[in-house]
Formats: structure tokens, sequence, C-alpha cells
């Protein structure tokens, strides 16, 4: 099991079973060697002195590398040589078991690191082959054959002498096999299962992280599309009035008309004025300064006075009129911001490109949604002709569409060359939780 996979039932029981596995080694192997000393050490049985330390710090080393490398797979991984751990931890096993028979007992974790480093092919025969050894260790030091040149004596350990196989020296290390056979399998299929719930968390986490990017690179896709769509209908219309009026002011005084001059300038004072305030009013809500000095029917009335006394100041002679139908009520900010700014986006068009001698803005008011239509007698267009342009005119069209569309709205364009221009909204109203969505989706800001 490695460190970083997810703390499932599968992923505590491996941990409890590894934890257990090396302290029975590490106990066996202590009591093992304590035994071996209160029995009398005689002649090359000091070799055990030096075998069963050098032991335990070949097998720590192995399981301190893969732990290491489990919880941090950038350090050294210790896997390609695992087979080559196992079997310098099975030869020193297989000296001290020589030297005694204490140290048999250290077969049992034995069984369950072949298990888990070699594959099932070939650590049932090792398992195998290990339990023939142990049976073996336990009749040599039984008295078939006298260890360490002990003729006939009992060694540490207790054992008895006598050359006879008696029958717990074969059933005993056979059960254990079996038992070590068993619950190995069982680990392994709970080690399996851990690694792939952590593979699947790690790819739970890969897909959060991509999607977390997608709708943060999806939300300043949107936060730029609406940004565009305020700037085209607020700031860019009126900086095309300043520099229309400016014009005209210039004209004015290379005719001698001071006056004229005057009230075109002040046109562009209060127009720069209206885009401070619009300029302002982006670092805050995207609010309209006009809705928040009165009602939508306010500020189409003033709009319509301002396109007129801007087309004054061309010489255009544009009269522009609004027209309220039905007892106005009051609308969610959305729906108040999107039809003023189509209002402003298309009287902005009549009087730039129209060329129109009338303008009329009706307001409907029918119970379950509002309409707005904006008509003009000017020279019209071919509405599937018209797309934006690299010096970003021609946006209007496609910026009021999304605004529509963001409020689950209509937008029909009725022109044809020649004959004006009709611009007709439809804005289903539905009920307060409707209008929330709809404000969150028309104006929202990223998060």
């Amino acid at each position: 099991m490695h460190a970083g996979a997810e703390p499932t039932g599968a992923a505590v029981i491996l941990r409890v079973l590894r934890v257990s596995l090396h302290v029975g080694f590490a106990v066996l192997l202590l009591v093992a060697l304590v035994r071996f000393l209160t029995g009398g050490v005689q002649g090359p049985g000091w070799i055990a002195l030096l075998l069963a330390p050098l032991l335990a710090a070949v097998y720590l080393v192995g399981t301190v590398l893969e732990k290491r490398h489990s919880s941090d797979p950038a350090r050294f991984d210790p896997r390609p040589y695992s087979g080559w751990w196992l079997g310098g931890v099975s030869l020193l096993w297989l000296v001290l078991v020589w030297a005694s028979a204490d140290f048999v007992w250290l077969a049992f974790p034995l069984f369950f690191l072949q298990l888990h480093v070699l594959r099932r092919r070939l650590a049932l025969p090792a398992i195998a082959l290990s339990t023939v050894l142990v049976i073996a260790a336990l009749w040599f030091h039984g008295g078939g054959i006298a260890p360490l040149g002990q003729a006939g004596a009992g060694q540490a350990g207790g054992a008895q002498a006598g050359a006879a196989l008696e029958l717990p020296m074969v059933l005993g290390p056979v059960f254990g096999a079996a038992f070590a056979v068993v619950t190995g399998l069982a680990y392994r299929a709970l080690f399996l299962e851990a690694e792939n719930q952590r593979l699947a968390a790690v790819e739970l986490r890969r897909t959060r992280a991509e999607l977390a990017r997608t709708q943060h690179n999806a939300g300043t896709v949107a936060e730029r599309t609406r940004l565009a769509r305020e700037i085209h209908d607020t700031l860019a219309q009126g900086l095309s009035s300043i520099v229309l009026m400016g014009r005209a002011a210039e004209k004015a005084l290379d005719d001698g008309d001071s006056a004229m001059a005057r009230e075109r300038l002040r046109i562009v004072q209060d127009t720069a004025a209206a885009n401070l305030a619009e300029a302002r009013n982006f670092v805050r809500a995207l609010q309209s300064p006009d809705l928040e000095n009165g009602s939508l029917v306010a500020s189409l009335h003033r709009l319509c006075e301002k396109t007129e006394a801007e087309a004054d100041a061309r010489g255009a002679g544009l009269r522009c009129r609004l027209d309220v139908e039905g007892p106005p009520t009051e609308l969610p900010a959305a729906h108040q911001s999107t039809l003023l700014r189509a209002a402003q986006a298309s009287l902005a068009n009549v009087r730039i490109h129209a060329q129109a001698s009338v303008a009329v803005v009706t307001l409907s008011f029918l119970g379950p949604e509002v309409a707005m239509d904006i008509f003009d007698d000017g020279g019209g267009f071919d509405p599937a002709a018209v797309a934006a342009r690299p010096d970003g005119s021609g946006y209007g069209l496609r910026s009021l569409r999304e605004r529509v569309a963001a409020l689950n709205g209509q937008l029909d364009i009725e022109s044809t060359p020649g004959e004006g221009t009709v611009v007709a909204i439809r804005l289903p109203l539905g009920n307060q939780a409707d209008s929330t969505a709809a404000v969150a989706q028309a104006g929202k800001e990223l998060p």
C-alpha cells in the first residue's frame, strides 16, 4: 500500500497488517536471539551474534526505502531490487537457522514477504521450499544430525534429541505456511483494491482540477464578452457622440456661430460626464446611472431627448418619442438594464447610420412579459449582412442578441433597404427566482 492512498477501510487494514508483519519479524528475531544467548554460545555459534543484527539491518533498510518511495515517488525506487533484497534476507535466515532452531520461526513473516515481493507462480514454490527447510531444520536440531559439531546434544531452544521426524515437526510448519498463503492472498487482494482506489482518487483530483480550469476559462470568456457589450453600448457610443459633437462645435466656430458652438460643447460635457459615470459603475455593479436616478420609463424619456439634441447639433433634424403601453410595473434590474442598453444601441444606430426623420420607442407592459419596439423611418439595411468589423463597429446587433438571449428573451429585426427598421424585443418576466437567475446570468461578475 502506498502512503498516498485515500484513507479507506482497505487502506487502514493494509496499514495494520504491514505494521503487524514488521513488528512480528522484529519480535521473533529478538526472542530467537535472546534464547540463543541464554542457551549458551559455543564454537561457531558466535556467527549468529553477527548475522542477527545484520539481518535486522537489511530488513529495516528495505522496508524504509519502500516506505519513503511510496510516500514520495520522486525518491529512490527500490522495487527493481526487491528480489535481491528478499534473497539476502532469506540467505541470512538460512545461516541463522543452521546455527540455531530458535530462528526457524522467522519463516512465517518470510512467507508473507515472499507472497508480496514475488509473483504468485514463484511465491508458492518458494514458500513450499521454505516449509521443507523449516521441517528439515527442526529435525536437524532435534538430533537427526549434530549441529555445529555438537553430537547428540540438545540445542538452544530446548529441542530434545532423537533422530525420528515427529508429526508436530511437519504439521506446524505446513499449517503455518497454509495460513500465511491464505492471509497473504487476502492481503494482496486488499493491496490491489487500495491501489486502484488511490489511482481513482488521483484521477478524480486531476479531473476536478481540469474542470476548475475549464470553468475558470469559460468564466473569463463570459466576462470578456459581457464587458465588450457594456463598453460598446455605453462608452463607445458616448465617445462616438463626443467626437461628432466636437467636430460640429469646430464647424460652428468656423462659421462664427458661438452660441451653437457653446451648445454643442455643452452636449460634449454632458456626454463625457455620463461616460465617466458609466465607467465608474463598471467598478460597481454595472448598473446604468440613468436607472439609478429614476425608473426605466424616465430613463427612456431622457434618452429620447438626448438623441434629438445630438441629432439637432449635427443638423439631422431627427424627432424621437417614447410611447408607453399598459400600466408600468417594476421590472427586475437585469430587464431594465437590457432594455435601456438596447434602446441606447438602437437609437445610436438610427442617429449615425439610418438618416431617419422619426424614431419611436414603444415600451409595452404585457403582464407575464415586457416588450420594446424601436422604429425608425430611415434607409433600412439587410440584417443578415451585418457583421462586426475589425475596428469594433458593427458589434451592436450581436451584443444585443446576447443580452436578450441571457434573459431567455426574443429579438427580431425587421428591415429592408429603403423602408426603415423595427427592432422588437420580448422579455419574459417569470417569478422572482427566475429574475434572480437572470440577473446572475446577464450581469454576473467573476468569482
